[in-house]
């Protein structure tokens, strides 16, 4: 979602631009909310510089989608399948307005609280972007929901996303952080998960 001000190379006020694969160069719009803004264009280039060799075909998931653009912009590039988690309604509306612009069959879009979906029936994923709202602690229990419930595939990734000062929370077990960088006021990096996380008993 991106909510820490003083990062170049955002897409410009009021909309989002896709950076690459077959939606390139595509505009779309995003609501005027209170910090919605898509992660910085130059960010987003290196994740996805480093999700090359992973990408395609893999199932994504976005938790707090906001804008949209890290799910947006994986499944312009070859995502298999692409779960947008935004619990804003004004938000979500827009993204699945910006979902049919596109005709993104493999993107689906969810009005949620991101915490409280993560509590349900789970499903795996090769990749999950979380770039929560960085005043609102989200982080690291979304680290830990997605560790202990069975969200991940084996050798999943998950790129994190933080304001800068306040850096990455510990990650859970069997997480290595692989990559890592800054950009302005935020700090940006992708953990490796070696192994699948189990689901709970029962």
């Amino acid at each position: 979602m991106g909510r820490v001000k003083g990062v170049a190379g955002r897409s410009g006020p009021g909309h989002l631009r896709i950076i690459g694969g077959r939606n390139r160069g595509r505009r779309l719009p995003i609501p005027d909310q209170p910090g919605l803004r898509p992660t910085a264009d130059r960010v987003r280039e290196t994740l996805f510089n480093w999700l090359t060799p992973v990408l395609p075909g893999a199932r994504c998931l976005d938790l707090f989608a906001g804008s949209g653009a890290l799910g947006l912009e994986a499944a312009s590039r070859g995502a298999g399948r692409v779960v947008l988690v935004e619990r804003n309604a004004a938000v979500a509306r827009q993204l699945l307005a910006n979902v049919q612009t596109l005709a993104a069959a493999d993107v689906e879009v969810i009005a949620a609280d991101a915490l409280a979906w993560l509590a349900g029936e789970p499903r795996p994923f090769d990749i999950v972007f979380l770039d929560p709202p960085f005043a609102d602690g989200l982080l690291a229990p979304a680290c830990a929901l997605l560790a202990a419930r069975g969200w991940l595939a084996p050798g999943a990734r998950v790129y994190l996303e933080s304001a800068d000062r306040a850096g990455f929370p510990p990650l859970p077990q069997a997480w290595e952080l692989v990559r890592e960088g800054t950009a302005g006021q935020v700090r940006y990096g992708l953990a490796l998960v070696r192994g699948a996380s189990s689901p709970p008993p029962g």
